[in-house]
């Protein structure tokens, strides 16, 4: 299964079904089950932003399952409907006009039991079970 790999506290909030989009500079064609790693290292400043959510966030382990439905352009167009959906959790990239990327679209999230694996760039690829 193909896995994306996510910093906290981004990866939680996803495996949460708080963060709809995980945003990336490059686009990917595939479409469908994704598991979310969360990564070793941390967001710091994005951390003490979320801490009012009290989530757990562990870090080196996949923690959940969701499918990738579409792929959108970043644009000022899409920035307001980041606003108008969570200003809150998608601040960093309604602000940064001259970030330029995109939102993977992220649905069906299921919540896992931890597995602790080191993860990889891009979209990789896990062989074992999933709990």
């Amino acid at each position: 299964m193909k896995v994306l790999t996510v910093k906290q506290p981004y990866a939680s909030l996803i495996a949460y079904g708080i963060k709809k989009y995980e945003f990336r500079t490059w686009r990917t064609k595939y479409r469908g089950e994704v598991l979310i790693q969360a990564s070793k290292s941390v967001d710091k400043k994005a951390m003490d932003e979320f801490k009012s959510f009290n989530l757990d966030y562990p870090v080196g382990c996949i923690i959940a399952k969701v499918l990738i439905t579409d792929v959108i352009k970043v644009d000022d167009d899409f920035r307001k409907i980041l606003r108008s959906e969570n200003d809150f959790v998608y601040n960093h990239v309604i602000n940064d006009k001259l970030w330029n990327g995109y939102a993977f679209q992220i649905d069906n999230v299921q919540l896992i039991k931890p597995i602790y694996i080191n993860g990889k760039l891009g979209l990789w690829n896990y062989e074992g079970k999933i709990n």
